[in-house]
């Protein structure tokens, strides 16, 4: 897939050379976050701007932002409080004071793609005169000469995150401690090259010493990984330690329609907490993306190189790879309504990449006749509704695999697959400002996402592409976000699921990674298959930005998992660990997402 994935990105690129590039925001950063919120606070969908397909990129949010800024009539200096008169107030303009600075401080951030120069923010104090000319960069150079063509952007900035817990689990795991510290510490690099080549690389070195259900999973012996991590090593300490790197290159093929991008990283398609679609759950992966803009569609083709699932305790060796080919279609239909449609095919040949796949048009599954019923195939649509610039309301419905007539029938045949996801945003609660709450759906029938075999099944690097829970399960997500003031964030997050358990050596379609064919029967099969087990998860969050992109964090989280098997024995289900757990931790972190174990 590399070499010919290098040869279509050569061949593109010196036909392409004159026109411009991008580079991407990070996903599950607080930028994300507010360009969701300032678009349903807009009450309309932006056009060049598709919150649901992250990452998105630096320029084209940018852009949006200068548009809201106009729009709300923000005053143009960065400095400045513009003083509103109550006919102003009471005009265009509906963002607080809170969101003007969020705003303005992001389009700072991202200001080599900001319409003027005045909109960078520079430092009053710079280290040696060199170091931290602007207050978020360690290492900030902008050169322009147009007409030498020597123009050239690069950011460098260190990337940091450390963070102690203290748990308690009831009943006590034996050998396991209570103490726990996570530290990761890099480097990331972003810029362009004469406005033609945009380039980006982030480099981490991670020690984790997880809380205790999140190291069961990691200790697994049928199934070991470190969530959203490749290849790892654990010391006798129990810390994991693993290195990550992502990086990609990007470029304009058609200036503002048909971008390129080609590299290693994550992705995530949906408006929701989770997705049936996919997710940033699992270790990066190399990637080809082109993406397409005309008139109210947004068009990607997504091509993945994947690695099955293996056995860590066989010793460490070469990995083989399986390949995945996603389509992804969004339509502003209305200003106020986006329709999504999805296709992906994950397909298992030696470390070669099928030709055919490469076919960038969506619904093109009819070529699994031709390529082996073995493969993986995913059909989804999704939906986003604004409403009163207040609420937002978003939904996926993905198929697997179905027949019409079982589907309508009362015999809970084993084949159909489906998942559904139904969400809602309310921004701005009771027009408190900065109050927002989000609640959300989630049900998976037990065997979608699995495959006939353990190698086409919709995962990567032993963890799923899609919700961590894999399927099986029916669940609901419930977060508070406040932010009283410009620099402190605090959040409240529950969650409560319903998983049947695969026990012994049945399979009741709960653990994708098992094969479909080894299901323990066919029909009967419920949402809930096999044994019920419940979980709760609460956590609670105090973000403090002591300046731009360094928090403190403040926070604790509970979780309780039940579940009963053979008579009234208690187990701890596919994820061991106690049936309590709770810890509190304090962290501080510089231009890094804040690491979140309460997905399962």
């Amino acid at each position: 897939m590399l070499k010919k994935a290098c040869l279509i990105i050569a061949i593109t690129f010196n036909c392409s050379s004159v026109f411009s590039q991008t580079t991407l925001l990070p996903i599950g950063s607080e930028d994300q976050y507010l360009l969701d919120r300032l678009e349903t606070r807009s009450g309309r969908l932006c056009d060049s701007l598709v919150t649901g397909d992250k990452p998105e990129s630096r320029r084209n949010a940018v852009n949006f932002l200068e548009y809201i800024k106009t729009r709300n009539n923000i005053s143009k200096s960065i400095g400045q409080i513009k003083k509103e008169t109550d006919s102003v107030k009471n005009s265009k303009n509906s963002l607080s004071k809170i969101d003007e600075y969020n705003l303005r401080q992001m389009i700072s951030e991202n200001g080599e793609w900001a319409a003027k120069n005045e909109e960078t923010i520079f430092s009053k104090h710079t280290w040696f005169k060199t170091f931290y000319l602007t207050p978020y960069d360690f290492i900030h150079v902008k050169t322009e000469d147009f007409l030498l063509d020597k123009d050239f952007f690069l950011v460098i900035n260190p990337v940091i995150s450390v963070i102690a817990s203290e748990q308690h689990n009831n009943p006590q795991p034996t050998g396991i401690s209570n103490t726990l510290i996570t530290n990761s510490h890099g480097a990331e690099i972003r810029g362009w090259i004469s406005h033609k080549l945009g380039f980006y690389t982030s480099l981490t070195d991670n020690q984790e010493k997880f809380p205790y259900p999140v190291y069961s999973l990691a200790a697994n012996h049928g199934r070991q990984a470190v969530p959203g991590a490749d290849y790892f090593m654990n010391t006798s300490k129990n810390y994991y330690d693993y290195f990550q790197a992502s990086g990609y290159i990007n470029f304009d093929a058609i200036k503002n329609h048909l971008n390129i991008t080609f590299g290693s990283g994550k992705h995530f398609i949906g408006d929701g907490m989770s997705s049936m679609f996919l997710t940033d759950y699992s270790s990066n992966m190399p990637f080809l993306q082109v993406q397409t803009r005309i008139w109210h569609i947004n068009y990607e083709c997504l091509y993945l190189e994947l690695t099955p699932q293996y056995d860590k305790t066989q010793g460490d060796g070469l990995l083989y790879h399986k390949f995945s080919t996603i389509h992804y279609l969004t339509w502003n239909a209305a200003k106020w309504l986006n329709l999504g449609f999805f296709e992906a095919e994950v397909f298992d040949r030696p470390n070669v990449y099928e030709i055919s796949y490469l076919n960038p048009i969506i619904f093109s599954t009819a070529v699994n006749r031709f390529n082996g019923e073995g493969d993986k195939s995913i059909l989804g649509m999704s939906g986003k509704i604004i409403a009163a610039k207040h609420v937002q309301l978003y939904g996926q419905l993905m198929f697997n695999e179905f027949r019409a007539s079982e589907l309508f029938g009362n015999k809970n045949w084993y084949g159909n697959k489906w998942g559904i996801q139904a969400g809602g945003k309310y921004f701005d609660v009771f027009n408190i400002k900065n109050l927002d709450i989000q609640a959300e759906l989630d049900a998976v029938r037990p065997y979608t996402y699995s495959a006939k075999d353990t190698l086409a099944n919709y995962t990567n690097y032993n963890q799923p592409l899609a919700d961590p829970l894999g399927a099986g399960f029916v669940k609901a997500i419930g977060v508070l976000k406040y932010q009283p003031v410009k620099n402190v964030y605090f959040t409240v997050k529950g969650t409560y699921y319903i998983q049947g358990v695969d026990t012994g050596g049945l399979n009741s379609g709960n653990n994708v990674f098992n094969p479909y064919r080894t299901a323990d029967h066919i029909y009967g099969v419920t949402m809930i298959n096999g044994p019920k087990a419940h979980c709760e998860i609460i956590n609670v969050n105090l973000s403090y930005q002591l300046c731009r992109n360094v928090f403190i964090d403040l926070g604790g989280t509970y979780r309780k998992y039940v579940t009963t098997i053979n008579n009234g024995m208690t187990s701890t289900g596919p994820v061991a660990g106690p049936l309590t757990t709770d810890y509190v931790y304090f962290g501080l972190r510089i231009n890094a997402v804040r690491r979140d174990y309460d997905f399962f």
